[in-house]
């Protein structure tokens, strides 16, 4: 057998050909130093995505980082291959245009913008490739599951303002540390708290797994401004009622559950213009047989739209539905009684002779086109909230997918 220089020599020195490899491997760039469900990542890979982070300004530890966004994005495209999926031919060229367009460039442009911070196109084409076959993946594996209906759109649009800019809350938290590695394990927990639908379950599960110093109060907080909430947090807790708790809420390490204990909406109202929609069912005279009798199947309406139904072999004409107007050029009657409800609530207006069911249909933000102001989209507001969903299933999914892969370095 003839020998290579570099193996002679180091059979000379009494190295063995496994030592040999071993030896290249740790001074290789493009050997494996991580071994995720059996998907490499190299040295190399490391270091391209340390430069790139740093060409996206990204904080923290940069090493660090690399070495976990590089692990995720193994387990990303291990799990979609799992899955058998597969990106349509132009897909990742597609995906490439849309990352840079977002900076505002061509992918050319970007691209040589990375070529100059010594980040190759493999690497950014790795990067995009990853997150597209998980955005396909997280898709079809959970977007059947999300179902957004017109009562979620309209609590969404709903202004803040609308419950009175000095609200205040009174609720009680659980938070759950997650560290690295057991994020899987803390949020299977958070599920479970969440579940609960009393106080006191809810106090002592603060009181045996809760991370904050409230857990000796069975997690209990004061009442507090709304206001002093992060803006993130407060549509969700009015999303709440009494005793009922929030979904897991992802922190900087950590899961958080809140339930609702009261809330205090008689703070000063938002000064800014609403438009409100709004429907009337006439009832005839008060006490009228044909009235108890629409009150009674109103008492299952849920939505403006649903009181059609309510005069089912009777004149549509007894159902009125105005256009969306504001505030001021509503009658005054109207506008008043509309102030104390939320979208889809009613109460009984008596009108001369007769009375009225009215029904809140619509609650939104009055429109100054002047300033360049446009009307929400309510697809859009859909489209938001089902993106929302879906990436809360996909952080789990994530989640477990770490917990349970095999991470190796060698």
């Amino acid at each position: 057998m003839r020998l290579t220089p570099l193996l002679g020599m180091a059979l000379a020195l009494g190295l063995t050909v496994t030592d040999v490899a071993a030896q290249a491997a740790t001074t290789s760039p493009f050997a494996p130093v991580i071994l995720v469900n059996g998907l490499g990542v190299t040295g190399y890979e490391i270091e391209q995505r340390i430069r790139f982070m740093q060409l996206l300004r990204q904080p923290g530890d940069l090493r660090k980082e690399a070495e976990k966004s590089l692990t995720e994005d193994r387990i990303r495209v291990w799990a979609a291959k799992q899955a058998g999926i597969t990106l349509e031919k132009d897909a990742v060229t597609q995906g490439m245009s849309e990352f840079a367009g977002r900076a505002n460039l061509s992918t050319e442009q970007f691209v040589a913008e990375l070529a100059k911070a010594g980040v190759d196109e493999p690497t950014f084409r790795d990067f995009v490739t990853a997150g597209l076959l998980w955005r396909e993946l997280v898709k079809q594996r959970f977007a059947p599951r999300v179902q957004i209906s017109d009562s979620d759109i309209d609590r969404a649009m709903l202004m803040e303002s609308s419950r009175g800019g000095g609200t205040r809350v009174l609720i009680s938290e659980v938070i759950l540390p997650a560290p690295p590695g057991q994020e899987a394990e803390a949020h299977a927990a958070a599920e479970k708290i969440s579940q609960l639908r009393s106080e006191s379950a809810f106090a002592e599960a603060a009181r045996q797994m809760s991370a904050a110093s409230t857990r000796d109060n069975g997690g209990r907080l004061d009442w507090m401004p709304l206001d002093n909430l992060p803006p993130a947090l407060r549509p969700i807790l009015l999303s709440l009622k009494p005793g009922q708790a929030s979904a897991p809420i992802d922190l900087n390490g950590a899961v958080a559950i809140f339930m609702m204990r009261g809330l205090d909406e008689h703070g000063p109202a938002s000064t800014r213009p609403q438009t409100l929609g709004y429907a009337t069912l006439a009832l005839g005279p008060a006490g009228s047989e044909q009235g108890a009798q629409l009150l009674q199947k109103a008492a299952s309406a849920k939505r403006c739209d649903d009181l059609y139904s309510v005069v089912k072999g009777l004149p549509v004409s007894l159902v009125t539905r105005p256009d969306p107007a504001p505030q001021g050029a509503l009658p005054k009657d109207i506008a008043l009684a509309l102030a104390g409800l939320d979208i889809g609530e009613t109460t009984i207006l008596t009108r001369g002779a007769g009375q009225e069911l009215l029904m809140l249909c619509s609650r939104e933000a009055a429109v100054d086109e002047a300033k360049g102001e446009t009307a929400p989209n309510r697809d859009a507001v859909r489209s938001r909230l089902q993106n929302e969903r879906i990436g809360s299933y996909a952080d789990n999914y994530l989640a477990d997918l770490i917990a349970n892969a095999v991470i190796v370095r060698p």
